[in-house]
């Protein structure tokens, strides 16, 4: 297991939605982070694929603790991703974002969700983050 930042860790400890779809943090410091969540059947779209809303939620929730990793509080500004390939019942997924800049009180951050047991991409996430003013 990685490093969790205190900032990481509180917030992830208040994400009931992540938490109820059985996402697990491994890592989240220094602007990355990883998570792994694995497809049940009520992820399950009418195609036999994971629902492209749930791909989106654990790309989000990385984005979330990647961005939140420093310490100050940060939101998503936008987002989009990109769907390469499908998901099925059982697949672990992986999502492991990463900062690729930070500039002012905004960021981007890429997030690939990747199956580990043979490497195959399933999709590709940018976010772009929005650090709140305290007070």
């Amino acid at each position: 297991m990685g490093d969790i930042s205190a900032a990481a860790q509180r917030m992830w400890d208040d994400d009931a939605a992540s938490g109820k779809l059985g996402m697990q943090l491994h890592e989240a410091v220094d602007g990355r982070a990883r998570l792994t969540m694995t497809v049940t059947d009520e992820m399950v779209n009418g195609h036999g694929m994971c629902h492209g809303g749930y791909l989106f939620l654990l790309a989000d929730s990385a984005f979330a603790c990647a961005c939140n990793s420093p310490g100050p509080v940060a939101v998503a500004a936008a987002a989009d991703i990109v769907f390469v390939a499908s998901a099925r019942t059982g697949d672990v997924l992986e999502a492991v974002a990463t900062e690729r800049v930070a500039f002012g009180r905004s960021g981007v951050y890429d997030v690939t969700v990747a199956r580990p047991r043979d490497g195959q991409v399933i999709a590709e996430f940018r976010g772009r983050s929005r650090v709140l003013r305290s007070g």
